[in-house]
């Protein structure tokens, strides 16, 4: 696990090469997930981004925050919407120079691990767990939610064999019953459920802390260098959040497109859409949020990461990694 996850540093190098590699002038490229709907889809679709920022936007699609995290290292992707907060704190606990720009999406009820139902293990006997094989996406917020849950059913992490899968992937083993559990979220966790059961409800999970949100988050080179074009992203951004907020039928017309968009049929996206919050901008630079109670978690996250042995150390703070300036400068737009 520290062997892969520490592969995360030599990654982090890329970010000291110049800003030349952003190649900004003309167009970006903007990472995001598939069955993953959101709002800023229905924006993505219609052109506002680009409309916004006068200039082409690349959108690429990830199957994990690590992989966006290595993309940005290595200047392939400008801006990353809705990466997980812990491979956030990975990369940044690495040395690599990323800031958050906004808080995409708070999702507890979306991202949660899945026992397979032969087993007949619930909260009430979550130590059978012990020596079970379990499919975890690496440095993700799935991956700290299982060691968060795995500590309060204390359940010893090294008699277990976790294995690194994308939430497609180890739906599919779990399926397969290949594996006994598997953790993951969006479109994945849908498919775990169909095989098995969650040990704890997002309330449950809340209740002992366990927070799970989304960042938008982008390298403080390209932040520092085109900080007004960010602010414009998030504003776009920020519109189209409170459009789907707002409901009725102006909610009710983005839904086909972001279900598209997604890969996914319109049952699904709302279903999928009625277990996500969007904070708008005030509440984004909130003291909750990115008034300092981001900071604070993301320490806890780390902490908890290095003391299961899956990065090497924690920053003292991670204040320098989030940016709310073009936030505020979006909120004046």
């Amino acid at each position: 696990m520290k062997k892969l996850l520490s592969s995360v540093a030599a990654l982090a190098a890329g970010t000291l090469m110049s800003l030349n590699v952003f190649a900004a002038d003309h167009e970006i490229t903007v990472a995001y997930f598939l069955e993953w709907p959101m709002p800023f889809q229905h924006a993505k679709e219609t052109g506002a981004y680009e409309k916004a920022l006068g200039k082409k936007i690349n959108w690429v699609s990830f199957d994990t925050g690590t992989a966006m995290s290595a993309a940005m290292a290595s200047g392939d992707v400008h801006i990353s919407v809705s990466q997980g907060l812990p491979p956030f704190v990975v990369a940044t606990s690495a040395g690599q120079d990323l800031q958050i720009i906004d808080v995409a999406v708070s999702y507890s009820d979306n991202d949660n691990c899945v026992v397979a139902s032969a087993l007949e293990i619930d909260k009430s006997n979550a130590g059978e767990l012990a020596g079970k094989k379990v499919a975890v996406p690496l440095g993700t917020a799935a991956h700290y939610g299982f060691l968060k849950q795995m500590g309060h059913f204390k359940v010893d992490l090294g008699s277990l064999n976790v294995v690194d899968m994308a939430p497609a992937e180890g739906a599919a083993a779990l399926a397969q019953g290949s594996v006994d559990m598997a953790c993951g979220w969006g479109g994945g966790l849908r498919r775990m459920k169909e095989h098995g059961n969650v040990l704890l409800t997002g309330a449950e999970k809340e209740a002992l802390g366990i927070l799970v949100l989304d960042v938008t988050s982008a390298p403080a080179g390209f932040v520092a260098e085109h900080g007004d074009e960010v602010a414009k992203f998030l504003k776009v951004t920020a519109d189209a959040n409170a459009a789907w907020n707002a409901g009725g039928s102006g909610a009710q017309a983005m839904l086909p497109v972001i279900a598209q968009d997604s890969g996914m049929d319109e049952a699904a996206t709302a279903d999928t859409m009625s277990t996500f919050t969007f904070p708008s901008v005030d509440e984004q630079l909130s003291s909750k949020w990115l008034g300092g109670g981001v900071q604070n978690f993301m320490k806890g996250v780390a902490d908890v990461f290095v003391n299961a042995g899956a990065i090497d150390k924690a920053k003292s703070s991670y204040a320098e990694n989030v940016n709310t300036g073009p936030l505020k400068a979006a909120s004046m737009m």
